[in-house]
This record gives C-alpha cells, sequence and structure tokens, in this order.
C-alpha cells in the first residue's frame, strides 16, 4: 500500500478534521492520523457543546479573531453538514458587585472583539427573563448556541472522506523523522510519508512537535467534570447560564446549558491533573458542582441526574497562573512544512473552521492549491424518527420497516438508525460510535435495554463475533467467552 500524501494531519478532533476537510478542496492527497477507534474521541466529544461568542477572549488574540469568524458561520455550516444546531443565547449572571463590574468589562471587550447585541441587565430585566435564576444582574449574549459536537466532528470527517481525504483510525503516531522530502512518520505499525505536516493532537501536541524536534511547547492537562440532567429538566433553562467568571480558574466557571437533545448539563469543574487521559468523575467535585449549580438554579434537584462525564482541555497556561494563552498556530522556522497547532482549548470548537482556513493559508505559501472542481461541501446524515410529523413517519416505515421498530425507548431510535449508524462511512463499529451517531443508549436506563439489541444486531447482520464487540475498539470488549453453547 503507498501510503505517501501531500498532506499528513495528526489528531482526529474537531480541528483536524475540520482542516482535513478544508484541504480536501484542493487536488492534494490528504491523509489524518487519529490515535483512538473514532473521532472526537477526545476533548472534542468531552465538553460543553456550546458555540461562543467570543467575548470572553483577549481583544486582538487569535481565540478573539477566530471564535467570532467561528460564531458567525457556524449555523451555516452545520445546515451544510446535516449537524442539529440551536441559537439558544447565554447569561452571564452576577452575585455580587464586583461580578457586576466583570460583567460590564466583558461587554466592552466582547464590543472591542466584534460580538453583537451584547445587553446588561439588572436584577429586575433578569428576573423578567429568567425569574428561576438566581444573581443580582446578568450580561446576555443573543449570538451564543448549542450543538453536538461529537456529530459535528463526524461530519467533518465524513465530508472530508467524501471529498478524497483518507482517514486511519487506531494508528498512533509513535516516531517522526524530517526527511529530505519532507515527513516520515510511523503510526499504527504502518509508515507514511508527506510533503508537509499539521499537528492538530490537541493534549499530545506538544509531545508531537517534540518528535518533529521542536521543543519548548507544553501541554498542561485540565479536567472539567460534567453532570447530565434527564430530559425532565428539560423545562428548567432554555439557554445556557454562567456566573461571572473569576481569575485565575482554568476555565469558565461552573454553568448550567441545555443540550440539543433535551438534556440539561451542570459543569464543568477545573482541575490541573497530570494524566491526560484520566477522564474520571471524582465525588468531592461533583458535589461541589451541584451546589454552584443551585446557586445559578435554586431549583435544581439531585432526582434530576442521569450520568456524569468528563473532559479534559489541553492548556498552555500552567498550574498557578490560570487562566487562558493564546492559541498557537504557526509553522515551524525551525522546521519548514511542520504546521504546529498547540493550545487549542475553547473556543476551538467554535473556531475549528476558520482554523483550518488559517492552515490551508500557511501551506499556501509554500505549495499550490489547486481547488477541486468536485468539491462537494454538505453531507447529510442519519433520519431521526423522533423529529418527523406523522406524516413522514410513516412514509418512512413504509420506504423501510426497519423504521418501525424501536430499539432504544429512552430516546425512540429505531433499528433503521441503529443501522445507517453501524453503517457509517468512517467504517466505525464500536457501541460508543453507535452511540453517538444515533443517540442510543444515552437515556435513563443507560442502555439496559438497547444495548443487548445493538451487540446483537453487530453480530448476527454485521459479521462480528461476540468477542470483536467492543465499547470504543481493542481493549474495551463487552464480551470476554460463553458460559455455555
Amino acid at each position: 500500500m503507498n501510503n505517501t500524501y501531500d498532506i499528513l494531519i495528526i489528531g482526529g478532533g474537531a480541528v483536524g478534521c475540520a482542516v482535513a476537510r478544508e484541504l480536501s478542496r484542493y487536488c492534494l492527497s490528504v491523509a489524518l492520523l487519529e490515535k483512538e477507534w473514532d473521532v472526537a474521541a477526545g476533548t472534542s466529544g468531552r465538553n460543553s457543546a456550546v458555540v461562543h461568542a467570543g467575548f470572553n477572549n483577549k481583544p486582538g488574540s487569535l481565540m478573539a479573531q477566530l471564535c467570532v469568524e467561528g460564531n458567525r458561520g457556524f449555523e451555516a455550516a452545520c445546515r451544510a453538514l446535516d449537524v442539529p444546531y440551536r441559537k439558544t443565547g447565554k447569561l452571564l449572571v452576577a452575585f455580587d458587585r464586583e461580578d457586576l463590574a466583570v460583567l460590564a468589562r466583558l461587554k466592552a471587550q466582547g464590543e472591542e472583539n466584534g460580538c453583537r447585541g451584547l445587553a446588561l441587565l439588572d436584577q429586575a430585566q433578569l428576573r423578567e427573563r429568567l425569574p428561576q435564576v438566581g444573581g443580582i444582574g446578568a450580561m446576555e449574549s443573543p449570538e451564543t448556541g448549542v450543538f453536538d459536537p461529537f456529530l459535528y466532528t463526524v461530519a467533518l470527517a465524513e465530508n472530508a472522506v467524501q471529498n478524497g481525504a483518507s482517514l486511519f483510525l487506531g494508528h498512533e503516531v509513535t516516531g517522526i523523522q524530517v526527511v529530505p522530502e519532507g515527513f516520515r512518520v510511523t503510526a499504527g505499525g504502518k509508515v507514511f510519508t508527506s510533503r508537509r505536516l499539521v499537528n492538530c493532537a490537541g493534549l499530545f501536541s506538544a509531545r508531537i512537535a517534540a518528535m518533529a524536534g521542536v521543543d519548548g511547547y507544553a501541554i498542561y492537562p485540565c479536567r472539567g467534570e460534567y453532570f447530565i440532567l434527564d430530559k425532565i429538566a428539560d423545562g428548567l433553562l432554555p439557554m445556557p447560564i454562567y456566573p461571572a467568571p473569576k481569575a485565575g480558574i482554568g476555565g469558565l466557571g461552573v454553568h448550567l446549558t441545555p443540550t440539543i437533545h433535551g438534556n440539561i448539563i451542570i459543569g464543568p469543574s477545573a482541575e490541573y491533573i497530570d494524566v491526560p487521559e484520566d477522564t474520571s468523575s471524582t465525588r468531592p467535585v461533583m458535589d461541589q458542582l451541584f451546589q454552584e449549580a443551585q446557586q445559578l438554579l435554586p431549583g435544581l434537584e439531585r432526582k434530576h441526574i442521569i450520568g456524569a462525564y468528563a473532559g479534559v482541555r489541553p492548556k498552555q497556561a500552567p498550574p498557578g497562573e490560570g487562566g487562558f494563552r493564546d492559541f498557537v498556530i504557526r509553522e515551524e522556522e525551525a522546521c519548514p512544512g511542520l504546521v504546529n497547532l498547540v493550545g487549542i482549548e475553547s473556543p476551538g470548537l467554535t473556531a475549528s473552521l476558520p482554523i483550518a482556513r488559517m492552515v490551508r493559508d500557511i501551506l499556501g505559501r509554500s505549495m499550490e492549491l489547486i481547488p477541486k472542481a468536485s468539491f462537494d461541501p454538505t453531507r447529510r446524515g442519519i433520519v431521526r424518527f423522533r423529529e418527523q410529523d406523522p406524516e413522514t413517519q410513516a412514509r418512512l416505515i413504509a420506504e423501510d420497516p426497519d423504521y418501525g421498530e424501536i430499539l432504544c425507548r429512552c430516546q425512540t431510535v429505531t433499528r433503521a438508525e441503529i443501522r445507517q449508524a453501524i453503517e457509517n462511512p468512517l467504517g466505525v463499529k464500536t457501541l460508543a460510535g453507535v452511540k453517538y451517531r444515533a443517540w442510543a443508549t444515552t437515556g435513563r436506563c443507560h442502555g439496559g435495554y438497547c444495548l443487548p439489541k445493538i451487540a446483537e444486531l453487530l453480530v448476527k447482520e454485521y459479521g462480528l463475533s461476540p468477542q470483536e464487540v467492543t465499547v470504543r475498539g481493542p481493549g474495551s470488549q463487552l464480551f470476554t467467552g460463553r458460559v455455555k453453547e
């Protein structure tokens, strides 16, 4: 097999997949290497799922510039990629006079960055806007939205592959050599060569840079833990609510966010950790999360909680400094042809498409980019039965009887949708891959009803042995052997 490409991209998060899609517009051979067995397996799939407006970022920074640009084009991109998105607006809530001063500063900063429609609310206006929310005032951001970050990353990857890019899942990079023709990269036991190399490795971006001979970068993993509330809590909150940010913390503070799927999430915390892969949920932090969330939304009850998860941010700011350092997006003078993206934390998802265009422009300085006449920027996803009107549901069942069988009762996911998730263009056949594409197993029963049915489908109709049914790929087998024949 010829593993020679014009451009290799390392990292299958939202930014890496956005870069692959952007470069697939041109007459280039492009490949993406991802160490996990699906895209969005790291930071891009474990976050608050918010499209940010750009007022939190320092004026003149790449974070500010690319976040505002990304926000303005995000809804159109989601339409083209068939990704669920909803513009909700957002409130930042003040609890004392110091918080009010922070909100006034953020409003001025946001307006300098180009954010639109920011407004300060006094306590009476806050009560009128959201009577269930605590606080003495707020700032409203009408351009904030919510979306599905996993499906967004999947859609970027699928559209890139649809336009000719190659995707290698389960290919962890273990070595990089700079050679006369460019780069020789060892990944997944194979050797790849390329003229250019783009490092989108997120939490491991400093490590990848060092493999290519570029030292001096450091990433400090910062874990954020979250609660997931049942859909019965959906009526409690129509938009994300955040506390006024405090100086020195590693994030934006504990907030409440309604998701695109009808749940509410509480979080994240901000805790520097030593191991980038440590996505544990911890009792003391989770207790603190709930207490802080009740300050924002006093009507919140523990009975609404159905799950928890954690994500890890790739921060450049070390413990003790906290806050944010700007994105690094540049071709390295010490290693021509290597484009490093380091410290792409929030708002990296919002900024992913303009980041990709910036990478394209950097590459275009030293190589010819000829547009493809055949490039198609659109992608169609799974047709969701639960979102259709009765007439459309009847038509779907008539066309495909599998739409008439519900496999996931909590989320009303049909057999047809599960099949579409299994038959995805990336070739992913893990339970997590099905979960995040079809949204099965995410309800109150956590897959107690549908997970065995999905596993049975994978075995009986897709040729997997029971021992090959995994949660996230090799090493996460669901079954280890038979207890009877």
